[in-house]
């Protein structure tokens, strides 16, 4: 099993990085604030960055460590990575599958139900916990809703199709998602899934989350000789990494959202940690930020045993594991890409 290393995450506009040996070094207005040793990461990822040394950008393309950059409200800009090493052959066959709309919709279907799964059982671990305080009518028929897509799902005829039952499941979980609030809940709030800029406190902490899931995604499958630009359900457009997209759909609910709903519950992350701006949008703070990915790396090292290859891995191994069982999926070695569910 792949062994599960560190990221570094850049939040301070203000830093610029270089190359100190064979060391990740961080300044501040020329001041070292910080070093990691390159062989103990697997990415950089940069937020609203200011700089970085061609002889560093050189070092991570030799080591294999990506880095990505995104703007301050997550959005990808765009990344730097050395050569590919991906299997041409893998990729081929990745290619022609996306191309036939059959198989992609196959595929797709495995997505989405995995989505719907992990979904209701977020919401059912709400109603075992907490059911003397969750509006338990209101969780019921959202779970009753949700699986009742699933026939749906298996029967559809298209993509588009899957993509309007899939819209559907996401606007039914999210009615729900209120209750799964415990504490705060005059400004940790859901109306609607706003973001490019997120409008509420939680949209900006969904949005955070999805973007680190997302980019973990795609490491995981650029790692594994995949290209995660070409998927199968959502649609090919530049600088979209489609098939990391595809793949979150069904860890969206157990990886990112059970993590928020835990840092607003348990009040690591408050009111004081978000700044409304002009446009609408809410910017996350940068205390808040360190909060919320120093709690993502240490959720990354807990134990769980993966429900497929019946093994115990790190919780941040999730998304490399996917993406094997995608590509032996692809290579023909199993029958059909299993998502993950929830145990």
């Amino acid at each position: 099993m792949r062994k599960l290393l560190n990221t570094l995450y850049i939040t301070n506009p203000n830093a610029y990085l270089s190359k100190d040996g064979e060391n990740i070094v961080v300044k501040i207005d020329d001041e070292e604030i910080g070093r990691r040793p390159i062989h103990i990461l697997e990415g950089v990822v940069c937020f609203n960055f200011n700089g970085m040394s061609p002889a560093l950008m050189k070092l991570c393309g030799q080591h294999g460590v990506t880095v990505s950059f995104l703007s301050q409200y997550g959005n990808f800009l765009g990344r730097v990575q050395g050569e590919v090493n991906g299997n041409v052959l893998l990729r081929r066959t990745q290619y022609r599958i996306a191309d036939d709309d059959e198989k992609s919709l196959d595929i797709s279907r495995n997505f989405i139900i995995g989505k719907v799964v992990n979904g209701r059982k977020v919401l059912n671990r709400a109603l075992r916990d907490h059911n003397n305080v969750v509006n338990n009518d209101l969780l019921l028929e959202i779970q009753e809703k949700m699986s009742n897509s699933i026939n749906k799902i298996m029967n559809c005829c298209s993509s588009d199709e899957l993509r309007g039952i899939e819209g559907e499941v996401s606007r039914a979980y999210f009615q729900g998602i209120n209750e799964l609030i415990l504490h705060q809940k005059e400004v940790f709030f859901f109306k609607e899934r706003s973001r490019r800029p997120p409008r509420d406190n939680l949209n900006a902490l969904l949005s955070y989350a999805y973007t680190l899931i997302t980019y973990e995604m795609s490491s995981a499958l650029e790692t594994v000789g995949l290209d995660p630009y070409v998927g199968f359900f959502h649609t090919d457009r530049p600088g979209r990494v489609s098939l990391a997209l595809d793949m979150i759909e069904e860890l969206r609910s157990y990886v990112a959202d059970r993590f928020v709903l835990s840092l607003i519950n348990r009040r690591q992350i408050n009111e004081d940690g978000f700044v409304p701006k002009e446009n609408g949008g809410i910017l996350m703070k940068d205390e808040t930020k360190r909060t919320f990915l120093s709690s993502w790396q240490k959720r990354k090292q807990d134990i769980i045993e993966h429900p497929f290859i019946h093994e115990r891995i790190e919780f941040g191994l999730i998304p490399y594991v996917q993406a094997c069982l995608m590509a032996r999926y692809i290579r023909g070695d199993i029958e059909a890409y299993p998502p993950f569910f929830v145990s």
